[in-house]
């Protein structure tokens, strides 16, 4: 038999003579160049042949026949019987079978815009990572390792470490006025990993969830994958808004919300439609998600009452993540269930995740019973509202009396409304020529809802950039 074309140039540079011999065999064997039964020349023929060392041979034949594309026996080396590779159907046949994800995974093609210039202007939800308590931060970490045992090292414990879910439930008591205990909170990775608990754990498959309409994009990612019918709910000037039709025609199992500072429109639901909600909600038989989006960064006055402790009995599962307040790589939110359904949910969720960051969870508790939280969030809460004022006068200076802004009253980012005739995701692609991170208001609305403006975050945007940032928007917007 004839193999020379084994060892035939092009031969791959850094690739070992051992390695490549038995690539190409290999190779050969899996296309039918090599048949079924074709017997292989004994390895010392075939290294003369080659022109390498006969040890070089050895490895690719017992590579091969420890894969099960050769057999050896008394009778010498063949290629083994192997079954038939596919045959390739006609582009256009019909008859192909092309590999391709589920249709539920399809969804999550249309994703939040890509996060990958976190450091740019206008990049929403970025907090301002050069104000970060790093000192204070780095001696909770050492003293959560030095204490650490081997249960911080493993598994986190059922519903997340026993410390921090006790002084994460002291802190939203005394800050955010829920009247809730360590039993009922349940630390989770992140608010995305909260959303996929509430799809698997509160709905079943093909059930409906109504999301705001713009709304968080991320969500309706999380709710498809999880097999549920995602119906928008148009966003007005008091928030979710749905009317007699949503109700009757398309009931909900789940409904989310992000009520204390819409994202991302900004707008806050007003205490009557939080009620109604409620009530409509419990009526329907459906869960309310309240994902209480930067409440804790109120420009002005306190956060308005959350759902959650409206009332006693509110059927509202309570969001929050330590994300925009901390820093993201962190990766630690939480869920405030109704002690109702929290043993329950607590279990459940045990048995389809595997919590993580024990060491990151001790530190974290420490951070907030040491009461480092809430200064850096007062802190905070009074860099963010500097920032923004900064960057209102600099808009108003370039873009004049016909400027349009909302959505302010809390959060990290300004919504910048456009005319109609300036279709928003045009500038903000001009914008990402210019360095710029803003994002098209458009991207998060789906018909019949039509929005046209610009996100503008302003977390990590520093004072001293404002104006530099503001010209190149104009010159987006102007073009």
């Amino acid at each position: 038999m004839e193999l020379d074309w084994l060892l035939a140039p092009p031969l791959p540079e850094a690739v070992p003579r051992q390695r490549l011999l038995y690539l190409r065999l290999r190779e050969a064997i899996l296309s039918g160049r090599l048949p079924a039964d074709a017997r292989l020349p004994a390895s010392r023929s075939l290294a003369v042949t080659l022109g390498i060392a006969r040890n070089t041979v050895l490895f690719a034949y017992e590579q091969l026949v420890a894969e099960g594309c050769l057999v050896a026996d008394r009778q010498g080396t063949r290629v083994a019987a192997l079954p038939a590779a596919p045959l390739a159907m006609p582009t256009g046949s019909g008859l192909e079978a092309p590999l391709a994800l589920s249709v539920r995974a399809a969804a999550a093609r249309q994703h939040e815009p890509a996060r990958d210039a976190e450091a740019l202007p206008f990049s929403p939800g970025v907090p301002d990572f050069g104000a970060f308590p790093f000192r204070a931060w780095r001696a909770c970490l050492e003293r959560a390792w030095r204490d650490a045992g081997w249960r911080q090292l493993g598994y986190a414990a059922h519903g997340g470490d026993p410390s921090l879910r006790a002084a994460l439930a002291a802190h939203l008591t005394s800050v955010r006025g829920l009247a809730v205990d360590a039993a009922q909170i349940l630390i989770t990775s992140g608010t995305q990993a909260a959303l996929d608990l509430c799809a698997r754990l509160l709905a079943d498959d093909g059930d409906t969830v109504w999301a705001e309409n713009p709304g968080y994009l991320a969500a309706r990612v999380a709710f498809r994958l999880a097999g549920l019918q995602v119906h928008d709910v148009a966003v007005d000037e008091e928030g979710l808004a749905p009317v007699a039709n949503d109700w009757q025609r398309h009931r909900p199992r789940l409904i989310m919300v992000t009520p204390s500072h819409q994202y991302p429109t900004g707008r806050v639901m007003s205490l009557p439609r939080r009620l109604a909600l409620i009530e409509r909600a419990r009526a329907a038989g459906a869960w309310i998600v309240e994902d209480d989006y930067d409440s804790e960064f109120r420009r002005a006055g306190p956060a308005p009452p959350a759902l959650f402790g409206l009332h006693a009995d509110a059927p509202v599962v309570y969001a929050g993540t330590f994300s925009k307040t901390l820093y993201p790589g962190l990766r630690l939110g939480y869920l405030v269930l109704p002690r109702a359904i929290a043993d329950d949910f607590i279990h459940a969720a045990a048995r389809a995740t595997r919590a993580g960051q024990g060491i990151e969870q001790r530190a974290l508790a420490d951070f907030i019973a040491r009461g480092h939280y809430t200064t850096h969030i007062r802190r905070m809460r009074a860099r963010y509202n500097a920032h923004q004022a900064a960057l209102r006068a600099a808009l108003q200076q370039a873009f004049g009396p016909g400027l349009e802004l909302s959505g302010g009253e809390a959060g990290l980012h300004l919504v910048m409304w456009l005319p109609d005739d300036l279709p928003d995701v045009a500038v903000a692609e001009r914008a990402a020529q210019l360095g710029l991170g803003v994002r098209a208001l458009s991207a998060y609305a789906r018909p019949p809802v039509r929005c046209n403006g610009l996100v503008l975050g302003y977390g990590n945007l520093d004072e001293g950039a404002v104006e530099g940032a503001v010209a190149r928007l104009k010159r987006a917007v102007e073009v």
